[in-house]
């Protein structure tokens, strides 16, 4: 059975199964669900736990069915963690997550929990996802966003006791707070803990069975200024090359710059960049000429296989980009690209990091 991140807690109050999987790729919220589970398990007198962390191919996955299907030595009930960091299983690793989905029903001396990535379509409807969904719970973890970051924030500020001032400076605060954390919860969270000893809470908290802390009275969470948040936050956003054609897209010139300039520090490599702001350029040419076929936006989208977010922004873009707009921006993708690779452009910046930020801006005005 398949159960939203928001639905485990309440879920495991009913009572625990003997098999779970969590795939995500939010570390920090992956390893809160995991701790959930754990304590509720122990409650249920499961007190050994062994960990297994499949690497590479030729991974061993013996110990993990033995495991499965006997008794602990001294006759405890015990919880097998089974770590997949790649998200593929192999041949036999699908067969024997099968078995150990098989032995999984009906057994509560053991309660086996696999810790996997975010998963890909093919992996969702694979065999062996199939067996671990129908012999026990499977909860997707979701990325959090950056247009909900702020509002995550805020939640997490407010189980230990804080919030940001209302109005304009509060926005300014989050908006502040999720730049420098963005794509890096498990900082975000430091950094929370850290607000919490230096400006205790005004009230009381208490702690709930599922480990997070609520408030006693909402009404009275400390207020955060812009001044306390900017002094004790530290820059450790981490960024995705694959989320900066979100930013382009949107039109946002500023966090599309900020991007730019964390994967550069970063080390990211500028042909990669190169071709996440390419292929967008390259697919909003593509469904541009479709249109102009006479084909529908919602027709050529789904021709040129854009879907979901991308889909969204595509579609805002799309009926007022013009042809000369979108020829002009594949001619400087194609010029770009010379530069990434060494090549000097009249016209053009030789540095590639300055004609990338060049490039993007070019889609961002357009975007905009």
């Amino acid at each position: 059975m398949q159960l939203a991140a928001t639905q485990l807690a309440t879920h495991l109050q009913k009572g625990l199964k003997s098999l779970y999987t969590l795939h995500g790729d939010e570390a920090l919220l992956i390893q809160e669900a995991a701790d959930c589970i754990r304590a509720h398990a122990r409650k249920q007198g499961y007190t050994e736990r062994v960990v297994h962390t499949v690497a590479g191919a030729h991974f061993d996955w013996s110990e993990v069915l033995a495991a499965g299907g006997s008794m602990s030595l001294f006759g405890d009930k015990q919880i097998v963690e089974v770590r997949i960091p790649s998200g593929k299983p192999g041949k036999d690793g699908s067969a024997a997550i099968q078995h150990i989905a098989e032995q999984a029903q009906g057994n509560d001396s053991v309660l086996t929990l696999f810790i996997l990535p975010k998963l890909d379509k093919m992996s969702k409807t694979s065999a062996w996802f199939s067996a671990l969904d129908g012999s026990g719970a499977t909860v997707e973890i979701p990325d959090i966003e950056r247009r909900a970051l702020g509002a995550w924030l805020s939640q997490r500020l407010a189980l230990v006791g804080l919030r940001v001032k209302s109005g304009e400076e509060g926005e300014r605060s989050l908006k502040f707070f999720a730049d420098r954390v963005e794509g890096n919860l498990l900082a975000a969270h430091q950094d929370i803990q850290k607000f919490s000893l230096l400006y205790p809470a005004a009230t009381s908290v208490s702690s709930t069975h599922e480990g997070a802390s609520t408030l006693r009275n909402p009404s009275e969470l400390r207020e955060l200024s812009f001044e306390q948040i900017e002094a004790a936050v530290l820059n450790v956003a981490r960024y995705d090359v694959f989320k900066l054609s979100e930013a382009v897209l949107a039109g946002n010139l500023a966090r599309t710059q900020r991007m730019l300039d964390g994967l550069q520090a970063e080390g990211e490599a500028e042909v990669l960049v190169h071709w996440a702001l390419s292929e967008d350029i390259r697919n909003l040419h593509r469904v541009r000429s479709l249109m102009e076929e006479g084909k529908p936006l919602p027709m050529a989208l789904q021709e040129a296989r854009v879907w979901g977010m991308k889909q969204r922004l595509y579609e805002r873009i799309l009926p007022r980009l013009t042809a000369l707009e979108s020829t002009n921006l594949l001619h400087a993708a194609h010029q770009v690209d010379g530069i990434v690779k060494g090549l000097k452009c009249p016209g053009w910046p030789q540095q590639p990091w300055v004609a990338l930020h060049q490039l993007a801006a070019m889609v961002c005005k357009v975007a905009a």
